[in-house]
């Protein structure tokens, strides 16, 4: 058997039938769910040329409730038989399916399921909003013609745009006739109140179970499974199994099973849309979530005897032929428990079945998956480990390698040229891993890294690979994030430790989790944006050049083989403009014809090739045939390139050529990697000697290298193979290592150096900022995070931080589940974003990471109740005792209050709503008075009340009228859309919006409004001083900068904490905008400031109901009954006694007090500064550490009344005060005149 023949057999699961050779009928390409594919037409020549590119971009027309459609479920594409066209099948969230020409990117048919549920009914679950329809992708039967998918609703279908709570949530699962898009018969399938064949007390509830895996179908069999939206609720992971004609469920298994408790959750099946593998010969393999049955301690179980809760499983089941499924293996981490408390899922990605060409002696199927903590582990799928089955109670698998963070996403696998695995980790660059198989072992070694780094958000998509007709050198990986280079394409096989991009494409909203899907030499996106884009490009040459690969088999490097001759005949006329390789070190060519140059159709050019190789290995080049545009046809022929370098002389090459491990806590278990010794040469390869030296490669060498320990060192590398020393790290105290090892052959040295970093473990810090955000406030978990009170209408914004607090050098905090909440209708606070503090976010020792979160109640009416709103974050976190929290954030929103007040604070005329007028006479008949340029709320219900009225309203912007019996007819309050002529945010009547437009209505306010009784008429609450400060009125702003011009923050806002907080310090204090300003100042005799009438001070303090705190641009104001200037208290110069205390003063570096000279020291104290001003006016000092000299003091300072402002001990005296921050202490010397 071939080799190709031998590769297409291990992919062996694409159902002959209907199906092209270029379709994508499930995710992945196949059941094995490693995204090898090798039919595509992707030739890595055209990919990298310009002519790939967009070529088009399709606006899908969802757009229920006024929100775009999304695309999480991935594009299928198939090939009808009954016209011959590919199509793109495409689900959305809103639950519409697409038919779409894969060519052209039209819409030829579409369908709506059902309405999607809202994730309004998921409480403060946002990993995918605003609708949940379609979620994970579906998979087509050519055999049949069906598309089968799952989609979330409701029961109730009469009611559009509304969220009907979780109990009405339904899951259904469809199957689609591909020609029309109609429902095929037995279907849809209902699976409510479905109970689980393995656990009497496990029935399936469609509100709060999530579908996010791709649909696996195996035989007359398909395979939905299912998880958690968020970890919430008490829902379990679920394999349902379904005939695919008769729609009978076949299966029905609840991951939490048999003797775990209904209340228990856990062990989703989610696997970040990666789908249920399958080797197709009745075997199924998929990766669960976190739970918290712990059914498991520290002993030993055996894989054959698995749990029935697979919470952090791998799991292999087998399939019967009835469909049913049997619970054969399995394999979970040792420090499950830990990744349970954590929420370190094992199964964030999919578990991928590697091709044949990964076989190692008694190992013949090998899977591959990666979880949250970031570790990828190699299983036998025979023998897949079970529990702590390993060495001192750790793993028994093939080999786990710790990545630099968390990782969602499935692995890349390209089986040729050695085999290589990629895994997309988030924050930074995708590791490369090379296959040695060394006396029977397989491992796997990294060997390299992509150039740039993976965005550091939660999101980053599974790898694929994908080859031209199978032919090795062709191999190009493509990856998928959320952010900048949102599809990236690479060289599958890596040069000099560095994976080469050749391609990328950035587009807005690329869903995350995502995998590239390919069609005929096209590849397809889709975003959050409802749009789907596909790349691609011409793909016929015309020029034909025979073979599309010329192999010269192998070379002696350095020594050029006999030249082959390439003649390409020409389709049609065609101009060839340059003919060149895209890579000269290992091939030449000659006798290249004149450019440019006509070729007519018919005839021929010709030219000669050798192979020169200058490394070992399988080597690769492309010519390309630059020729003219021509309609149809591209501008760019490739003709591949290939042979195998070798020497008959030991050639060593050593790779990676430096090992760094990931930073490890102290004591806590160890981490392996490993090196490559290849000999690439025809004669065996003798190692003379592993030397080891802490200092450097020239030594000196020591025997020692704890906390490393080197396994299988060689003393001989066989001609043409290679061995894999294993690298262990087991720190036991903290510290950072460099070991560097030197490797003596005869033919030279080379060496390798190792990295690594040992520390505390990690504590995590939550904080909130206070509401006035000058500090900060430690999370409890038993109190909630408060933003205070906010006043309707405007927006505070605090920041959440989180910090790592362990000691220096210690490992570092990653958070690893992390749903920010977002604010939805009806609530007012949110987190700005999903960005920052998302999954996967990594904080070294001693730093911190911040969100901002805000607060933003919608304005409203004067007079109505404040209330409050909460939401909650929920994050977890590595760090030491940590654990899940429920981080809850509050904010209660006031409406402004008009006096009267009642003792509570609130207005005592409330506000009643909007009332209709005429009908037929008028509501109220007291128009109490009419002001074209200030009526306000606050006036308009202060003239009533003094009037007597119990009933005050508003109306035509500038009418205040009053009444005491309550009108019939109240209408919707956005009738009610006129503003006020004193306050544009006030409403003062309208003529109504929507239905009610064209009409006349009045904003009411009531006091007692089932009584015909007049109010009584309470005097102006006004706080008549405090702590020594009398109030003095109200007073106006200034009409340029401010009357007090120092604001302050305060505890709390109302009179008493304003004075508070400049009491001693001003002699003048005065409140604003509700008391949300506090300001001082020493006079008040700027430009405008003038005495207003009491009632223009109006506003009620936020704090204190009691009390008014000023009014638009109006403060109420208050004085120091006993004010006395204390420059007096100034201190002097201890030791000269020529020098006068002038005060302090405030500076700015852009505009200094003094100017005409300057020191800055450590040793600066009063009379170093004096000495160093002698001969000036004028000396100051500022800062603690700051001394200036001067003639003169600038006309932009002034003078504090206070002198405690200058409070920074001298830096030279800590006995003295050498001013503060912006503020100069001065000194005048009295001899010398200005």
């Amino acid at each position: 058997m071939t080799a190709v023949a031998s590769l297409l057999l291990s992919f062996a699961v694409r159902p002959a039938l209907s199906l092209g050779a270029t379709d994508t009928i499930t995710w992945g390409g196949d059941n094995s769910r490693a995204g090898y594919e090798t039919s595509h037409n992707m030739d890595p020549a055209i990919v990298a040329s310009d002519q790939f590119q967009q070529i088009f971009v399709t606006k899908l027309p969802g757009n229920y409730g006024n929100q775009q459609e999304q695309v999480y479920s991935q594009p299928l594409v198939y090939t009808t038989p009954s016209d011959g066209v590919q199509y793109l099948f495409v689900s959305t969230t809103q639950n519409n399916v697409y038919k779409i020409d894969a060519k052209t990117g039209n819409i030829v048919a579409s369908r709506n399921l059902h309405i999607p549920f809202l994730q309004a009914d998921l409480d403060n679950c946002f990993d995918i909003s605003p609708h949940i329809g379609i979620i994970s992708t579906g998979v087509i039967d050519p055999a049949t013609d069906t598309l089968y998918l799952t989609s979330k609703t409701y029961a109730d279908q009469t009611q559009t745009n509304k969220a009907k709570g979780r109990p009405n949530g339904r899951w259904y699962i469809h199957a689609l006739d591909v020609n029309t898009l109609q429902e095929k018969p037995n279907f849809p399938i209902n699976l409510e109140g479905t109970v689980a064949r393995n656990s009497a007390v496990r029935a399936f509830n469609g509100g709060i179970q999530h579908q996010r895996p791709a649909l696996l179908m195996h035989g007359n069999y398909i395979y939905v499974g299912f998880g958690s939206h968020c970890v919430q609720y008490t829902y379990t992971g679920w394999v349902i199994g379904f005939h695919k004609t008769t729609a009978q469920i076949v299966e029905r298994f609840a991951t939490q099973g048999q003797g775990v408790d209904a209340s228990l959750r856990g062990a989703s099946l989610w696997m970040s849309g990666g789908g249920i593998a399958s080797d197709d010969k009745g075997s199924i393999f998929f990766a669960c979530g976190n739970g918290y049955a712990n059914q498991l301690g520290d002993t030993p179980v055996k894989g054959r005897t698995p749990p029935t809760s697979l919470e952090e499983g791998a799991v292999h089941m087998t399939i019967n032929d009835d469909g049913s499924l049997n619970l054969v293996d399995f394999f979970m981490p040792y420090e499950k428990r830990d990744l349970d408390n954590a929420d370190l899922d094992l199964g964030t990605s999919p578990l991928a079945m590697l091709p044949n060409q990964f076989s190692c002696g008694n190992v013949t199927r090998v899977g591959v998956v990666t979880g949250k903590s970031g570790k990828t582990y190699w299983l036998n799928l025979d023998n897949m480990g079970g529990y702590k089955n390993g060495a001192g109670g750790y793993d028994d698998v093939l080999q786990v390698f710790q990545n630099n963070n968390v990782v969602y996403a499935g692995v890349g696998v390209y089986p040729l040229e050695g085999g290589y695995i990629y895994v997309n980790v988030i924050g930074y660059p995708t590791n490369v891993f090379k296959f040695s198989c060394d006396a029977g072992v397989p491992s796997w070694t990294k060997v390299a890294e992509s150039p740039d780094s993976n965005v550091n958000a939660l999101g980053v998509g599974h790898g694929s690979v994908t080859t031209l007709n199978n032919q090795p050198g062709t191999g190009l990986l493509w990856t998928s994030d959320t952010q900048k280079n949102t599809l990236k394409i690479y060289n599958a096989v890596p040069q000099n430790g560095t994976l080469k991009m050749i391609k990328s494409f950035s587009v807005v909203g690329v869903t995350k989790f995502t995998r590239p899907v390919f069609g005929d030499g096209i590849v397809y996106q889709g975003t959050r944006f409802g749009l789907l884009y596909a790349y691609g490009a011409p793909t016929k040459s015309p020029l034909d050049c025979g073979n599309t690969t010329n192999a010269f088999g192998t070379g002696e490097l350095g020594a050029a083989s006999a030249t082959k001759t390439i003649t390409c005949k020409a389709l049609v006329d065609v101009t060839v403009n340059t003919i060149a390789l895209d890579d000269a070190s290992n091939f030449v060519l000659s006798g290249l014809p004149a450019t440019p140059s006509l070729i007519t159709a018919g005839s021929t050019m010709s030219f000669n090739v050798a192979f020169k190789p200058s490394q070992v290995g399988g080597l690769f080049a492309n010519v390309l045939v630059q020729t003219n545009n021509i309609t149809s046809y591209t501008s760019k022929s490739a003709i591949r390139l290939s042979g195998t370098g070798q020497s008959s002389k030991p050639m060593l090459s050593i790779t990676p050529g430096t090992i760094a491990f990931k930073t490890m806590a102290v004591g806590s278990g160890t981490n392996s990697q490993s090196i490559v010794l290849a000999n690439g040469g025809l004669a065996d390869l003798t190692i003379t000697s592993f030397k080891y030296s802490w200092t450097g490669s020239s030594g000196p060498f020591v025997t020692e290298t704890s906390p490393f320990k080197l396994s299988n060192v060689p003393s001989r590398v066989a001609a043409n193979s290679q061995v894999v020393v294993t690298i262990d790290f087991t720190p036991t105290v903290a510290n950072n290592y460099t070991l560097t090892v030197l490797i003596d052959t005869p033919i030279g040295q080379q060496t390798v150096t190792i990295t690594a970093s040992s520390g505390a473990a990690p504590v995590a810090k939550l904080e909130f900022q206070t509401p006035d955000g000058t500090g900060w406030v430690t999370y409890d978990s038993t109190k909630n995070l408060t933003f205070g009170t906010v006043l309707q209408g405007q927006t505070r914004t605090l920041k959440f931080r989180v910090s790592n607090i362990a000691t220096a050098g210690g490992v570092p905090l990653e958070i690893g589940v992390s749903k920010p909440p977002l604010a939805t209708d009806g609530n007012i606070l949110g987190a700005a974003n999903l960005v920052d503090l998302a999954e996967g976010t990594s904080i070294a020792s001693g730093q911190s990471a911040t969100a901002n979160l805000y607060c933003s109640p919608p304005t409203s009416f004067w007079n109505t109740d404040p209330y409050s709103r909460s939401v909650v974050w929920t994050m977890n976190t590595n760090g030491l005792n940590f654990g899940k929290q429920f981080i809850t954030f509050e904010c209660t929103a006031a409406a402004p209050q008009a006096a009267p007040l009642l003792a509570s604070g609130q207005g005592k005329f409330r506000f009643a709503g909007c009332y209709k007028e005429y009908n037929p006479g008028r509501v109220l008949d007291k128009l109490i008075y009419s002001d074209t340029a200030n009526m306000t709320t606050a006036n308009c219900i202060a003239a009533c009340d003094k009037a007597g009225y119990n009933l005050c309203g508003l109306q035509y912007r500038q009418e205040c009228w009053g009444g005491k019996t309550l009108p019939t007819i109240q209408v919707d309050d956005a009738d009610c859309d006129y503003v006020c002529t004193g306050d544009n945010t006030q409403s003062c009547g309208g003529n109504g919006a929507g239905p009610g437009a064209t009409g006349t209505y009045i904003t009411l306010f009531a006091y007692n409004a089932s009584s015909t009784q007049a109010a009584s008429t309470p005097s102006v609450v006004v706080n008549p001083g405090y702590l020594g400060y009398d109030s003095i009125g109200c007073w106006s702003e200034a009409t340029t900068g401010r009357a007090l011009p120092n604001q302050v923050a305060t505890t709390a806002k109302n009179v008493a904490s304003c004075i508070n907080a400049c009491a001693g310090k001003y002699e003048y204090i005065g409140l604003e905008y509700y008391g949300n300003e506090c300001w001082c100042g020493t006079n008040l005799l700027a430009a405008g400031v003038a005495q207003l009438d009491i009632s223009k001070c109006s506003r009620v303090c936020i704090d204190n109901s009691t009390e008014y705190c000023g009014g638009p641009k109006a403060l109420n104001v208050y004085r120091a009954a006993s004010y006395k200037p204390v420059s007096n208290l100034q201190p002097t110069v201890n030791s000269t006694s020529n020098w006068e205390v002038q005060g302090c003063y405030s500076d700015s570096s852009t505009a200094r007090t003094l100017g005409d000279k300057q020191i800055m020291a450590d040793t600066v104290t009063l009379d170093s500064c004096a000495a160093f001003c002698d001969g000036y006016r004028y000396f100051g000092t500022e800062y603690g550490r700051e001394c200036y000299c001067g003639s003169t003091l600038a006309n932009t300072t002034t003078k504090s009344w206070n002198p405690s402002e200058c409070n920074m001990s001298c830096k030279g005296n800590a006995t003295q005060t050498c001013g503060a921050a912006s503020r100069i202490q001065v000194y005048a010397n009295p001899a010398l005149s200005v």
